[in-house]
């Protein structure tokens, strides 16, 4: 932000972000299953921990015909369809075989492109209307707080929440911070209404590990005339919480091996990062200068583990081929910068010179009004580009919003993309989604049509929203 507990018993396995699907596999979500009653000698860490609890919303086959068809995947198919059954995408092209109860969408003078996917949100833990009681995304207790998931912040009822769903957005990372260096385990949800958080975790996904560079914390805590103050103190603040975590994951991976004794003392802290290192949980990184990200790629490797993405990361131009090498992305603004020291160095061809060096670039809103106009901004970043006399094709530039960011959550095998197989998130937009005036028309999620701009049937609304209904053409 700008001013399950980990399978200790299986370390190999991946972190149960989700009831412990791999990513692969969480392309057919299943409904959660109760675990056994516990024992007289089960202790809490052998138990789900806040699994998903996500099913799809059943929905009728539709396609969707006529369209220009961008896939994020090569392709811009003029007039073409696309078929969306049992939560999947069945079929692309110019034409497809569509079964006789099939819903059928004619898409003349429109676009269909994949859900918007932003890794970088607050949404639900800074939820509307921004009181201090709704304020529940630092927790400014101590530098290192990698303890606190965002889920356990996050309010589903958000109003903010249709506003990102009818800007196309279909996934969000929410995450916590980013006043502590290590802030806490982000969520990754699917923006559909639901009672509970559980109901909208993305089956499958791996937990974010929120980090934090520069100003953000050494303003915090040199304030309050506490550790760390500088720069230097961070850098150290960070060594020292992954010197305990090297431990700590030492100690469990050889109990899990021998299971000898009592196991070790737990620690949810510690469990944080020890998945960090067994590299079961990503890394997304604040960070804004490039010489900071540069000492964070040093942190990674004298640890052993990938930062998985810096974000903010308005210079990360100046080292667009280290990015490139580490494989990390950049999540990137189009053109915001300049509101604190750290960020004045920014400038407008950020992505498209990251693109040019081939590195991995995603953009994001970190902000409730950017997140519903994310196709603008990816707009706003590849024109930009051009104009500079920088190569960037339509295709790279929608990646930036879809398949990039969902490589970002260990998803790119399930989401991001207009392919046979994958889940069917889908955008149908009025016009071109790269022209300040094009909205989105139909958003599927799942299969399912969970907004529609011209049926107030399908315009979810939070419960905090009841009885505010806004004057006929003034809806988002």
């Amino acid at each position: 932000m700008r001013p399950s507990i980990p399978c200790l018993l299986a370390a190999a396995a991946a972190a149960c972000a989700s009831g412990g699907a791999h990513p692969a596999a969480a392309a057919a979500p299943a409904v959660q299953v109760p675990a056994p009653t516990a024992g007289p000698e089960s202790v809490s860490v052998n138990r789900p921990q806040y699994p998903s609890t996500y099913q799809r919303h059943a929905n009728r086959p539709v396609v969707i015909t006529n369209a220009t068809i961008m896939t994020a995947a090569g392709q811009e198919i003029p007039r073409g369809s696309i078929l969306l059954r049992d939560g999947k995408i069945v079929a692309v092209g110019a034409t497809v075989a569509a079964p006789p109860d099939a819903i059928k969408v004619d898409g003349t003078g429109k676009y269909v492109t994949p859900g918007i996917i932003d890794v970088h949100s607050h949404l639900g833990v800074y939820a509307a209307p921004g009181t201090d009681a709704e304020s529940d995304g630092n927790e400014l207790t101590g530098p290192v707080t990698a303890e606190v998931w965002a889920e356990h912040s996050f309010w589903p009822q958000d109003p903010q929440i249709p506003l990102a769903i009818a800007g196309g957005v279909t996934t969000i990372q929410a995450l916590p911070g980013s006043g502590n260096l290590i802030d806490g385990r982000s969520a990754v949800l699917k923006l559909v209404p639901a009672r509970t958080v559980q109901a909208m975790k993305f089956p499958g996904a791996h937990y974010g590990l929120k980090m934090a560079c520069g100003e953000n914390p050494k303003r915090v805590y040199g304030r309050r005339n506490q550790f760390p103050s500088t720069r230097m103190g961070n850098m150290a603040g960070y060594r020292g919480a992954f010197i305990q975590a090297e431990e700590y994951r030492r100690k469990w991976d050889k109990w899990n091996q021998d299971h000898k004794g009592d196991p070790p003392e737990r620690n949810l802290r510690l469990e944080s990062l020890a998945e960090v290192l067994r590299g079961n949980i990503y890394v997304q990184n604040h960070c804004y200068r490039a010489d900071e990200m540069a000492q964070m790629l040093d942190l990674a490797r004298e640890f052993g583990f990938k930062i998985r993405a810096f974000h903010h990361a308005v210079e990360a131009y100046k080292i667009a081929d280290l990015l490139a090498q580490a494989g990390t992305a950049a999540v990137v603004w189009a053109d915001w910068y300049g509101f604190k020291e750290e960020a004045m160095d920014g400038i407008q061809q950020n992505a498209a010179l990251l693109q040019q060096a081939q590195a991995r670039i995603t953009l994001h809103s970190d902000d409730p009004g950017g997140i519903q106009r994310l196709n603008q901004e990816v707009a706003k970043a590849m024109y930009d580009g051009q104009r500079a006399g920088i190569a960037v094709t339509r295709d790279q530039a929608l990646r930036w919003i879809t398949a990039n960011p969902a490589w970002v959550l260990g998803l790119d095998s399930v989401v991001g993309t207009l392919e046979p197989g994958k889940m069917a998130d889908v955008v149908l937009w009025s016009g071109d989604p790269f022209s300040v005036y094009t909205k989105a028309v139909q958003v599927y999620n799942d299969g399912w049509l969970v907004y529609d701009r011209n049926d107030p049937a399908h315009q979810p609304r939070s419960d905090f929203e009841l009885g505010q209904e806004p004057p006929p053409g003034n809806d988002r």
